[in-house]
């Protein structure tokens, strides 16, 4: 296909998104062109595009790279692409009003059509996501499930070093501020010319409502804070989550602990994130039920999880925000240093938080409050409820939102490592990280490999040790200590 035809086709999908009409045809393809690096343009006529936008994108930035207008640096090729799929994206107001247009239908027309965009328009990035390695994991709370996250591309060398010498900015403040929205990026901050966010009144206050352009799982999205202002567990919290899942029924949504060690990687945000999708621990039952007497309406249970868990259902929204507030006040107050649990420290630091999430089940409002502690020991520095120094081969980082329900987001040097793995526990020649050697040793004990089945086991192995991570974050653990500790807890609720 000539680069004329691409061009005119590209700006076709432009007119079809919503945000130009036909009127708009010339003024389209001569900004594609000046974008690319050509001059003019070849008689063609406007036909159905018969490539999707990726691959017509592809074909615009080749040409862009062929004219001189972008080198090899993976940040002006990102800018490039994300000031071309600009034009496939309506402003924000018309996609804010297209989204109201099929709220009015229901709240499943208005996600699909914005999940639909921000794909097509290559905001959420569905070619790199592809490259994940994903798998699930049977253990005894369930199938669990893993991901190697190879979707962030990595800068190469040169590039890393031109960044040595840029200014670090502070605007956008950070990635999840309002401002990132039509913002071109630089070379060390991520291109956003094609994002949209869509406003929302959350009890008063302004909220936006996004994609993550690297979705772990089924619609992730993000529900953020127009004021950019530090995460914090709270009253208000609740009513939020609660708030949304009024407004999104189908999808759940959830937060990241406010503390560090047990929090998300930003804490300096206000945010949540959700999705359509239902993860083990949403499917995890109810292990003891505990009675909660000041809400009597309130079903409320330790959930059977390898962290510490209390689901609560209820169909009065208030009653329900009364209760998670109460056991929110009751655990950052609450300690047992029999079994580690310490609330504060010496000076007054507080230790203690949760990890809500909350999902609507029928008619009822279900919300499981995981119990955080980010205490430290000379024995355990990383933290006491943090992934122990035995499984950091395979998992170190935080255990934010997404672990704590059961979905594994794995570094991607385990892609390479485990091919190591493999070969070791085959008795090829191999180059096993040491880290790794008595794992695949203690593998070798209990398992029979052949060529046929090692990476399936390794898998699986990944899966179990993916779970003791789970366990090692949980407060109480799950032997008969653990689990009267636990109940000491809830006694006093």
């Amino acid at each position: 296909m000539s680069i004329s035809q691409t061009v005119v086709d590209f700006a076709t999908l432009a007119i079809h998104a919503g945000g130009y009409m036909e009127l708009d045809r010339l003024y389209l393809q001569n900004r594609i062109i000046a974008l690319i690096g050509e001059d003019s343009l070849d008689e063609v006529k406007p036909q159905s595009a018969t490539q999707n936008s990726l691959e017509l994108l592809d074909a615009l930035v080749k040409k862009a790279k062929e004219n001189g207008v972008i080198g090899d640096s993976l940040a002006q090729k990102e800018i490039l692409e994300a000031q071309l799929m600009d034009f496939l994206t309506p402003p924000p107001s018309v996609v804010n009003a297209f989204f109201a247009q099929h709220y009015a239908k229901t709240p499943e027309a208005a996600t699909e059509y914005f999940f639909k965009l921000c794909q097509e328009n290559d905001y959420i990035k569905t070619r790199a996501i592809a490259k994940n390695i994903v798998f699930p994991a049977e253990t005894k709370y369930g199938k669990l499930e893993i991901t190697i996250n190879l979707s962030k591309p990595e800068k190469d060398p040169k590039e890393i070093a031109t960044m040595k010498n840029v200014t670090a900015g502070d605007y956008p403040k950070c990635m999840l501020c309002m401002e990132n929205e039509g913002y071109k990026g630089r070379l060390n901050y991520p291109a956003r010319t094609n994002h949209r966010i869509i406003r929302m009144n959350l009890n008063g206050e302004s909220w936006g409502f996004q994609y993550s352009p690297y979705a772990y799982y089924n619609e992730h999205c993000i529900v953020l804070s127009e004021e950019h202002r530090p995460m914090q567990i709270s009253r208000a919290t609740f009513e939020r989550l609660l708030t949304i899942i009024e407004v999104l029924p189908h999808y759940f949504v959830g937060s990241n602990a406010d503390l560090p060690i047990v929090g998300g990687s930003i804490l300096s945000h206000d945010h949540y994130q959700g999705g359509k999708h239902t993860f083990a621990m949403a499917k995890a039952p109810f292990e003891k039920e505990i009675n909660l007497s000041v809400f009597p309406n309130i079903k409320a249970g330790i959930v059977k999880w390898p962290m510490s868990v209390l689901r609560l259902q209820g169909a009065d929204k208030t009653e329900m925000i009364n209760a998670c507030e109460y056991i929110l006040q009751a655990w950052k107050h609450y300690s047992d240093e029999s079994v580690c649990v310490k609330a504060f420290s010496e000076d007054g630091t507080p230790h203690h938080t949760i990890t809500p999430i909350a999902r609507r089940n029928g008619k009822l409002y279900e919300v499981d409050l995981v119990l955080r502690d980010n205490n430290v020991s000379k024995k355990f520095p990383d933290g006491i409820f943090h992934p122990h120094p035995d499984v950091q081969h395979i998992k170190k980082e935080n255990i934010g939102l997404i672990e704590v329900m059961g979905l594994a987001v794995l570094p991607p040097r385990l892609l390479p490592e485990l091919e190591e793995v493999e070969k070791y526990v085959l008795g090829k020649p191999n180059n096993i990280a040491d880290y790794h050697k008595t794992w695949a040793q203690a593998m070798m004990q209990t398992h029979e490999f052949t060529p046929a089945n090692a990476m399936d086991i390794i898998h699986g192995e990944v899966g179990q040790i993916f779970a003791r991570v789970l366990e090692d974050a949980g407060v109480f653990k799950r032997d008969k200590v653990g689990q009267q500790a636990f109940l000491r807890f809830t006694d006093t609720l």
